[in-house]
Parts: C-alpha cells; structure tokens; sequence
C-alpha cells in the first residue's frame, strides 16, 4: 500500500452491487474518510431515476465533475467515494487532474446476484427497474481491483486490502 500518501479509492459498479457497504467499512480500515457519491446528485437526477428513466452522459456531466472535485480536495489525506463509475469516460472524468494515488475498486457480480439484492433493500430512490439499463452501460475497468460480491462483507474487504497491498 502507498505509504507515502492515503490513498483515493472509488468502490465501483452498478446499483446494489455493495458500494456503499464496502465503501464505509474499507474507509474505517483505512483509517480516512467515506462518501457516497448518490449524495452528490442532483435533485433533477433523483426524481428521474425515482421516475424509473436511467440517466444520460448529460445528467451525470455535473454529479461527475462533483466528485471530481471531491477526490481532488481529498487527494493526500484519502478517502473512499461509493461511485457506479461505470463508463471509462465517467472514470476518465473522475480522476481528471488527480495526480496520483487514485484506484478503483470494482465489485463485479451478476444481474441475477444484483437483482436479488435489490428485492431486497428498502429506502433507496434508485428502482431495481433500472438495473438492466446499468448492466447495459457497464464497461468493466481494465485498470481496476476487481472483486466479487459473492462473498461476506468482511471476506471481501480482506480481499480488496491484500490486493491494495500488492
């Protein structure tokens, strides 16, 4: 692990995949701090996808550039930011003007993985009707640490860490 600087770490991939989980318990073992980047949208954003419409390039221009500026602020002291990131463009985006440090952590499971999550979770604006359409979007990082949903929650953080490490 860098030892230099704390580390940005953008816990990647689509809705229900585990980001925000994973985000605040890696965070917590990394000792800096976590943000969940559905905070950061608009409030135009929201009502669509409570709507049931997917989001375009257009809508997330601002909540990108949003967490851009997040990451820069925190670029030194860390953090993890719960993010979909799913295009490159959206990651190219993400880590503009960011001189260093930055990973991505992508949490790869299946739609039928996902969409047993998602019956299941309550209280959130994003519709399991949309998962299709971030299926459909995801272009899975080359330049990524790729884990898993499979597993426990803390099973995969030990993963993520051993592989931050190496």
């Amino acid at each position: 692990m860098n030892t230099d600087k704390k580390l940005l770490l953008f816990v990647m991939g689509v809705s229900g995949s585990g980001k925000s989980t994973i985000g605040q318990l890696l965070a917590k073992r990394l000792g800096i701090e976590f943000f969940d980047a559905d905070d950061y949208h608009t409030k135009e954003n929201v009502r669509k996808m409570v709507e049931g419409n997917p989001l375009s390039d257009l809508d997330r221009q601002v909540w990108l550039e949003r967490l851009n500026l997040l990451a820069k602020k925190h670029e030194g002291v860390g953090a993890v930011i719960a993010c979909s990131a799913l295009k490159n463009k959206y990651r190219a985006m993400l880590q503009k003007d960011i001189v260093n440090s930055l990973r991505f952590v992508y949490l790869r499971g299946s739609f039928e993985e996902v969409s047993l999550r998602l019956e299941k979770r309550k209280g959130h604006f994003m519709p399991p009707g949309l998962l299709r359409s971030q299926f459909e979007a995801l272009e899975v990082p080359k330049e990524a640490i790729t884990v898993p949903i499979t597993g426990a929650p803390e099973e995969i953080l030990c993963t993520i860490i051993k592989k931050l490490r190496t």
